[in-house]
């Protein structure tokens, strides 16, 4: 892919892969990117600490260690304050444009009201982005030119996967404030397990990533209050060999959320995620392998 637009100099995303993918398993980053192009900035009421409040500071680096084992890992160097790929594709605000949107768009989405569309209204903490309204060429733009590519190289990553394997197996890989609590326990996660309730990906996955992360001492919470973006949603095809399962990472184990810098715990935790994605990779086929297309 050529890169175009606000990203001709660098990358909007890359591709991290070993010699050989020796698993059937596929990474994915989508919140971590840090490259905030000079022309975004500009358009921008919010200055350069407060913009990254909803990028999954070095999410990617944390799950790097599922690339040594043999996963190809697709991360965004775009931010995602800039363009958001775990939404639909015409997930649009229309008070944020001086345009009217067209029909096709989904401007009733919860995400939507809440800001946080395909091109976001707000940060994390609620903050206004832009002091103004855009044109709607500038949603278009960024569509066209990062969404689409990340989304085909995406499938093409699951495609060729599952073609060599048999079955393919999406972990999108996610960080979450450290404030986030169960509204009926009171209990703080480090962890939250997503499968879309249970349609994204077969239970053994599941049932895996949280006996796994529970056995290393981790409090490990499923599907509450993040059972899964789009991403997991669209990729999760269980009756078709296709599952995906989102990994929520709580902040406060590895990052200062003031200063966005890594803390002393960013490496064991990388370590442990690493034995994670060791454990999760060793499940047999037949746990993959024995939905019917009924199913679906």
């Amino acid at each position: 892919m050529k890169p175009a637009g606000d990203f001709a100099e660098t990358p909007p995303f890359v591709v991290r892969r070993a010699a050989q993918q020796r698993v059937p398993f596929v990474f994915n980053s989508p919140h971590s990117g840090s490259t905030y192009p000079a022309r975004f900035l500009a358009m921008s009421k919010l200055d350069a600490v407060g913009i990254r409040r909803s990028e999954d500071c070095y999410v990617d680096e944390l799950f790097a260690g599922a690339v040594t084992l043999g996963a190809p890992m697709l991360a965004a160097n775009f931010p995602r304050a800039y363009l958001d790929a775990n939404r639909e594709p015409w997930e649009l605000d229309p008070r944020m444009f001086a345009d009217p949107l067209p029909a096709h768009v989904n401007a009733r989405s919860a995400r939507v009201a809440g800001g946080l569309g395909t091109v976001p209204r707000l940060v994390g903490e609620g903050q206004e982005i832009y002091a103004g309204k855009l044109p709607l060429s500038e949603a278009l733009m960024r569509i066209e030119t990062v969404y689409r590519p990340y989304h085909e190289e995406l499938k093409r990553l699951l495609t060729r996967t599952h073609a060599k394997f048999g079955y393919a197996v999406l972990i999108d890989c996610h960080s979450m404030p450290a404030s986030i609590r169960l509204g009926d326990t009171g209990m703080k996660p480090d962890f939250i397990v997503g499968d879309r309730f249970g349609v994204a990906c077969a239970p053994a996955l599941s049932e895996a990533a949280i006996a796994i992360l529970s056995g290393m001492g981790y409090s490990v919470a499923h599907n509450k209050p993040y059972a899964g973006g789009f991403i997991t949603e669209h990729y999760g095809r269980p009756p078709r060999g296709l599952h995906a399962l989102q990994i929520e990472v709580n902040r406060g184990l590895y990052m200062d959320e003031r200063t966005l810098q890594k803390t002393r715990g960013f490496a064991a935790l990388a370590n442990d995620l690493t034995r994670f994605a060791a454990d999760i990779m060793a499940l047999p086929d037949h746990c993959f392998s024995s939905l019917p297309l009924a199913a679906e």
